[in-house]
């Protein structure tokens, strides 16, 4: 495999990522459907590209003064935890089923920025 073209692919990741848009739903298809990479490692791989990219984020955020304190380990420690049960899952799950199951996330997450554009959508009609 090119490290070039891995490169570029973690560059695109991280530019979506960047922008608040999950570099994982651009990064997991480039690196499995384009580059060959088993599913389980490119889920892996994924996991672990976003701990940087969160920790970068969270200090922007931080330094602006746009973070809430409060609560914030109520959030930290549960995503902790189930982003590892999640590599492990996605260590022993076929990789068939991890595929499948990222399908249907992508598909479900499709679903509320067009469920949200159609009420949009309708509400202008109402005013108009």
């Amino acid at each position: 495999m090119s490290f070039y073209l891995l490169f570029l692919c973690g560059i695109a990741g991280g530019l979506i990522g960047g922008m608040g848009m999950g570099g994982g739903t651009l990064l997991i298809p480039l690196l499995t459907l384009f580059l060959g990479v088993p599913q389980g490692v490119a889920q892996g791989v994924n996991l672990l590209s976003f701990l940087p990219m969160s920790l970068f984020a969270l200090s922007v955020h931080a330094k602006n003064g746009l973070l809430q304190k409060e609560g914030l380990w109520q959030l930290i420690l549960p995503a902790l935890l189930f982003s590892a049960l999640g590599g492990l899952c996605a260590l022993v799950l076929p990789a068939k089923l991890l595929r499948k199951g990222f399908g249907l996330l992508l598909l479900l997450l499709s679903v509320f920025p067009l469920s949200a554009a159609w009420r949009g959508k309708r509400e202008n009609e109402k005013i108009s």
